[in-house]
């Protein structure tokens, strides 16, 4: 592109020879980076190298014995676990980077590796009897502290993961647990107060400015898990079914604003998007109750969906072009 914008200037006269192929020159030598590319790489390598290891068990699982499995896991986790506390540097409330290019990578695998021996404890020795809660319970804190310890947002994830995991376990009876049949309104509700939670971890994170760079991911978790739980309670209470479509549009206005806020797209499009699927819901419930099968409401609905399905697309190119503009 560059080159091409100097030939039209060589032709025109404006630009010489000489200057023209300078330009050619330290345009060819010219480095790019490759940041990107090497980071997938090595997170490709860790969950290889983590998938491998449990393929790798579970086919061997007899010749291997239990105990050699767990002492492998065990000493892969202390190893990385070892090495990222000696190259660490000191805690800060703020944002510490990382000491090299390695250390994101092993204290990855050392919870990967921690994650799977408390696993393989309960699975094959039963270690936390019926206490399922306590075999994620554990874990979480770990993760939570190890999160914050070294600083790592992929550590927060897992983390915010086996919170869920917990709060799931710890709320639903040890019957559906079993049967594997999660359509429960608990298990909804406790959603809506995870989601409720993670918010106010990141409102409190970004105004304590402790790892203030962590609100997005506390922000992320719980957005998604708020419309997700909210849009689910709307079908599954539906006595309630409209009070919790305007909870919806409740949630969705706080998002909104807090994406022309920030001025991140990323929230605003996910919050129009859960929001049309809400409001969709709504207008096919109405066509619903009319209780007519004719082709008038039928042709209203496909209308709406369509002059919808525009309106939205116009909507979001026009916002983010305020959002570029602030």
């Amino acid at each position: 592109m560059t080159n091409t914008v100097f030939s039209k200037l060589h032709e025109e006269g404006i630009l010489s020879e000489g200057s023209l192929q300078k330009v050619k020159s330290r345009e060819a030598g010219k480095l790019f980076s490759v940041h990107w590319e090497i980071k997938t790489l090595l997170y490709l390598g860790v969950l290889l190298l983590s998938g491998g290891l449990g393929i790798l068990v579970y086919k061997n699982i007899d010749s291997i014995g239990h105990q050699f499995i767990l002492l492998f896991l065990a000493l892969t986790c202390g190893g990385c676990f070892y090495y990222c506390i000696k190259k660490k540097d000191p805690f800060s409330t703020t944002k510490v980077a990382s000491p090299n290019v390695a250390f994101d990578y092993l204290l990855l695998l050392g919870c990967l590796s921690l994650l799977t021996f408390i696993g393989y404890l309960q699975f094959q020795y039963n270690v936390f009897g019926n206490r399922y809660g306590l075999a994620s319970f554990i874990p979480m804190l770990i993760l939570f502290f190890t999160a914050y310890y070294f600083d790592h947002l992929g550590v927060l994830s897992m983390a915010i993961t086996n919170l869920a995991a917990w709060l799931g376990i710890t709320v639903t009876p040890l019957e559906i647990l079993k049967q594997n049949d999660f359509d429960s309104g608990i298990i909804i509700v406790t959603a809506l107060l995870l989601g409720t939670l993670l918010i106010a971890a990141a409102t409190f994170t970004a105004k304590r400015k402790i790892k203030a760079h962590f609100e997005f991911t506390y922000n992320n978790f719980g957005m998604h898990i708020l419309y997700i739980s909210c849009l689910a309670a709307m079908f599954y209470f539906n006595n309630e079914f409209y009070l919790l479509f305007l909870l919806l549009m409740g949630i969705a206005a706080y998002f909104y604003m807090k994406a022309l806020r920030d001025k991140s797209f990323y929230i605003l499009l996910v919050t129009i998007l859960y929001a049309y699927i809400g409001i969709s819901s709504v207008v096919l419930k109405l066509i619903d109750e009319l209780g007519s099968y004719d082709l008038g409401p039928i042709y209203l609905g496909i209308l709406y969906f369509i002059a919808s399905a525009i309106g939205m697309i116009i909507f979001l190119t026009r916002t983010n072009k305020k959002l570029k503009a602030k």
